[in-house]
């Protein structure tokens, strides 16, 4: 293939998309903007140094035959400066630890959420010595 093939956007379903704003916000320091339809948010997750992907907010319409809410995806993993402080605001602003924190070596610390709409996020905290493989830049 001639082009990366990068992930350039996310969607994150919602049964409450203003209590998932509210987390996304107080966790991650996202900046979320209404955009189109109601209950579709634009996701601003990164500053205009490291701009990082588009992503957006919007109401769950569809729900998987008897698992219960949710769009069968895959898991987004976000970088943080911090395991402890991010696990910690997942608590206060309505959140729930998934899966507590592990080393992969050379790698970093990672740990698995879940917001406030149950959907399943990964944190990763890279050692400054973090080995990607080539062609991969860290996020």
């Amino acid at each position: 293939m001639s082009v990366a093939q990068n992930v350039g956007h996310f969607a994150i379903e919602c049964d409450d998309v203003e209590r998932a704003k509210a987390f996304y916000e107080a966790v991650f320091g996202w900046v979320i903007t209404p955009w189109g339809p109601p209950n579709y948010y634009h996701i601003k997750t990164g500053t205009a140094e490291n701009p990082g992907i588009l992503g957006d907010l919007r109401e769950r319409h569809d729900r998987l035959a008897g698992t219960g809410p949710g769009v069968s995806g895959f898991v987004c993993t976000i970088n943080v400066g911090s395991v402890k402080d991010v696990l910690a605001a997942v608590e206060t602003h309505g959140g729930r630890i998934h899966s507590p924190p592990y080393l992969i070596e050379h790698v970093g610390t990672v740990a698995y959420i879940e917001d406030s709409e149950g959907n399943r996020v990964g944190i990763i905290q890279h050692v400054d010595t973090v080995q990607m493989p080539e062609g991969v830049k860290q996020g």
